[in-house]
Formats: structure tokens, sequence, C-alpha cells
């Protein structure tokens, strides 16, 4: 089992930045994908960025692309994502999910543990 508690969410002007951290708990093992979805009122959840835990292979989605980046720190058990130049269409309620093996999938269902989320707000 691992517990997901997602950080950093807030509000922010066009342009601006923000780091969201996720902290994880529980057993977390080498071969462990992690990612980060949102979801904007109305609109399905959508993959933004995954990292192994294991190896820096990463993938982003290509709206964020050259705007966000993920990272993480092992020994913490935290993974971040750093999002900068945002636009009011990043505006949605920002999810970190985890899948226990394989590839970075930008499918929701290939995540099994997910936290509750953290509000990002871009005002224009």
């Amino acid at each position: 089992q691992v517990q997901l508690v997602e950080s950093g969410g807030g509000l922010v002007q066009t342009g601006g930045s923000l780091r969201l951290s996720c902290a994880a708990s529980g057993r977390i093992f080498s071969s462990y994908v992690m990612a980060w979805f949102r979801q904007a009122p109305g609109k399905d959840r959508e993959f933004v960025a995954g990292i192994r835990w294991s190896e820096d292979t990463t993938g982003y989605a290509e709206s964020v692309k050259g705007r966000c980046t993920i990272s993480r720190d092992n020994a913490k058990n935290t993974v971040f994502l750093e999002m900068n130049n945002l636009k009011p269409e990043d505006t949605a309620v920002y999810y970190c999910a985890v899948r226990p093996q394989g590839a970075v999938m930008t499918i929701a269902n290939y995540y099994n543990y997910w936290g509750q989320g953290t509000q990002v707000t871009v005002s224009s």
C-alpha cells in the first residue's frame, strides 16, 4: 500500500510558476512509476508528466512540454512537478499517482494509487 500526499498548489498569475510536491509513504519499490495528472472542471483526468522511480526516464504531455519538469528525491520519497509560464488552461486539480511497474503511461487506469489532489488556479 502506498499513500500519496500532494502539496504546493495555489493561485498564480499567468506566466507565473509553481512547484508541486508529492510525498509517498509505505513500501516504495524501485520498479514504481510516478506520475502527475490533472483534472479541470467538466473534463477528464489527463496525464501531465511521469518518471520512473529508479531511472531518469520521463514523459510529458505535449501541452506542458518545455514548461514543466518532473523530478524525484528518492531519499525523501518525494516527486516534484516544476511548472513555469503557467496559463489559465493549466487550472485544475493536480493529482499524484503510482503504478507498480512498467513504463510511464498516459492513461489514468494504469495507475493503482492516487493522492487527494492539490488545486492550481492560474488567473488571467
